[in-house]
């Protein structure tokens, strides 16, 4: 292996604790605390225990979290809360480390049914629910989907309609595809649902707003007019209760209405601070966009333990000897495997710190909403088309590399024990709740097009055509801060070689050029939907035959942001051996990054034959490089021994490959 002057070749237990500062961001003191809790290896459950012991189970961690306090981080001060709403996030994602069940019910109970009353009710509802959601003694769900619409929200089919007469809404669900579906909580535990439906008073429609509707008695019988079924077992995530909910003719009070954003008097007028319905419903959606950043983040936490769990194995683990020699080979040791888990690795740490910086945007902006400030509309635009953007990345991220690490790990990463296959079902369905990733994707490339309305945003693709046809589409968006990043790296290193592939300016120009071209072709288009006298159907074929572009432009967008902000990151570690070794890791991120699309950058001659081959070489290089820290690098993740939990990766395979070799010794 050919070695650069640049390369780390030591690193010390001060690097590695200097780089999880780094990845720690700015909750490390809570992550901190969270990691100091020595029963967290016992909130885990044995993969193959039945469905309903599983969810009691789950049931019965779940409470004593709520008794630990952990629920407390992201509600309102005057609540009993802590008023941290990245915390929240944070401790959310500390418990993909335990039982991925028990984090995704958490965040039912806690991120989606407490932040639904939360961000879309009055203080006086804030007052009456919210204590009670924290302490468990109201279990509640979040009954958005349903069973005939996932994505277009706005679309439900589910009604609530004020009769004035005794003060009440009456929700229906009228057909068999507006049942709610896959509502977690609904088929065991949850007493009360925050229901989204089409408003009605005095016969006319609202549009989208959040009642909550009980739905059992305290001692758990279905009240009469819900109508609950049980999704039955699933892939993964056994220990949550996901359920159907239907409701015929159930009346609750007009005081049961989530009216933060529109309210119904007692005489049935409608009233909203926001008159357009499009912008009052992406108001509330915007309010809720807390769930889907804690998905990507438990995302990366996934992909986390489970490159933890293969490269610990990979070092440990030997297969044939090498010539003239009796010793076995370390498997991480061969490219091939080190091509098959350290490209992830560097992507894990790229993601981590996009979306510490997602987060800390999210709990800035809500932070000042709460304490009634102003909140700029662009900014949360932008929060929005982060949030969306990331968590497809990070979700499709953890789903392959858990797939890799389980293929890394041989028959024993088959092996429930070793929590490869359980994390790689588990986690299989974030690539689709809190948003479909290829519906995420259209949403953040329609943000990326100039013009683009306040009150346009929704994904109904009539609504995208006719918006597309309106605009003049002259120019995009301004992107990513890509060009600026190249500026400014080209000042700190001027004399750096244009030629060398470790430029992290070329890299970045190189991803600059392909946004750039990607975002001008989508505009073209897009552009000829505004021909004179083109009819709906053609301009819907036209939206439709530029999906590829659409996607493109926002994979190339999100490719910017995410090593803009590993870059930022890296400036802002201090101590100089880690900020060499996450420079490395950088580089092997940014060239695997152009190594996977390098056949569009040929054939928009962007890049060279010549300069391809070096790409890929540097690639190998670097993997070879780094392998000596492999062990450090997904130690400053900072999981616990306690929490590892997979044999292969706490010291068993060491001591069956030491008793290999003795053995064989032996028979020298």
């Amino acid at each position: 292996m050919t070695t650069r002057s640049s390369d780390v070749t030591d690193v010390t237990p001060a690097t590695v604790a200097a780089v999880q500062r780094t990845l720690d961001g700015r909750w490390h003191a809570l992550r901190d605390e969270i990691r100091a809790r020595d029963d967290f290896a016992t909130l885990r459950v044995d993969p193959g225990t039945d469905v309903e012991s599983y969810r009691a189970a789950i049931g019965e961690m779940l409470a004593r979290l709520a008794d630990d306090g952990h629920a407390v981080h992201g509600f309102p001060t005057a609540v009993g809360g802590r008023g941290d709403i990245g915390g929240s996030v944070v401790s959310f994602e500390m418990l993909a480390f335990a039982d991925l069940s028990l984090q995704v019910k958490s965040g039912v109970q806690w991120g989606l049914f407490g932040g639904a009353i939360q961000a879309l009710g009055n203080a006086e509802q804030h007052q009456r629910y919210l204590p009670a959601v924290m302490d468990l003694s109201l279990p509640g769900c979040f009954a958005m989907t349903e069973t005939g619409h996932g994505s277009d929200v706005q679309s439900v089919h589910t009604t609530a309609t004020y009769d004035a007469a005794t003060g009440e809404f009456v929700v229906d669900t009228p057909t068999e595809s507006a049942r709610k579906d896959y509502i977690g909580n609904a088929a065991r535990d949850g007493r009360i649902a925050a229901v989204f439906v089409q408003l009605y008073s005095r016969d006319e429609r609202h549009g989208v707003h959040a009642v909550l509707v009980p739905l059992r008695d305290p001692d758990g019988t279905v009240l009469p007019g819900v109508e609950i079924t049980d999704d039955g077992h699933k892939e993964g995530l056994n220990g949550v209760d996901n359920g159907r909910l239907a409701f015929h003719g159930v009346r609750v009070p007009r005081e049961n209405l989530l009216d933060r954003y529109g309210t119904v008097a007692e005489d049935g007028t409608y009233s909203s601070s926001i008159e357009s319905e499009n912008r009052r419903f992406f108001t509330m959606l915007g309010a809720l966009v807390r769930g889907r950043v804690s998905v990507s983040g438990s995302a990366v936490g996934a992909a986390s333990l489970a490159q933890t769990i293969a490269v610990r194995y990979g070092e440990a683990r030997r297969q044939f000897a090498a010539p003239g020699s009796d010793d076995e080979i370390a498997v991480l040791d061969y490219l091939a495997h080190q091509r098959k888990l350290l490209p992830g690795l560097a992507r894990t740490y790229a993601l981590r710190f996009a979306q510490n910086e997602l987060v800390e945007m999210l709990h800035d902006i809500q932070t000042t909403r709460e304490a009634g400030g102003d909140v700029d509309e662009k900014r949360q635009r932008e929060l929005e088309s982060r949030a969306a953007g990331t968590k497809a990345l990070t979700t499709w991220h953890a789903t392959a590399t858990i797939q890799a690490c389980r293929e890394a790990c041989g028959g024993q990463g088959y092996l429930s024990e070793n929590r490869l296959g359980q994390l790689r079902a588990d986690t299989d369905v974030f690539t689709t709740f809190e948003g479909d990733n290829t519906v995420l994707l259209q949403l953040v490339a329609k943000g990326l097009i100039s013009g683009y309305a306040d009150d346009f945003g929704h994904l109904d693709t009539l609504g995208t055509v006719r918006f597309v046809a309106d605009q003049v589409l002259d120019t995009v968006a301004e992107r990513t801060s890509l060009r600026q990043l190249t500026e400014r790296l080209r000042a700190v290193a001027p004399g750096r070689d244009e030629d060398d592939v470790l430029d992290r300016s070329w890299q970045v120009k190189l991803l600059d050029d392909r946004e750039e071209h990607t975002l001008d072709s989508l505009v073209r288009r897009l552009r000829r939907a505004r021909e004179k006298g083109i009819s709906a159907e053609r301009q819907f074929a036209i939206f439709n035959n530029a999906q590829d572009h659409l996607l493109r432009a926002a994979r190339s967008h999100l490719d910017g942001l995410v090593l803009d902000a590993f870059v930022r990151a890296i400036d802002a570690c201090v101590d100089p051996s880690a900020q060499r070794l996450l420079g490395q890791v950088c580089d092997l991120y940014a060239l695997s990054l152009i190594e996977e699309d390098k056949g569009w950058f040929l054939e928009h001659g962007r890049m060279s034959a010549a300069r391809a081959k070096a790409v890929t070489a540097e690639v190998n290089r670097l993997c070879q490089a780094l392998r000596p820290h492999a062990r450090a690098l997904v130690d400053a993740f900072g999981i616990p021994e306690s929490w590892i939990g997979a044999p292969i990766a706490t010291g068993a395979e060491t001591r069956r490959q030491d008793e290999a070799r003795a053995h064989a010794a032996s028979l020298r």
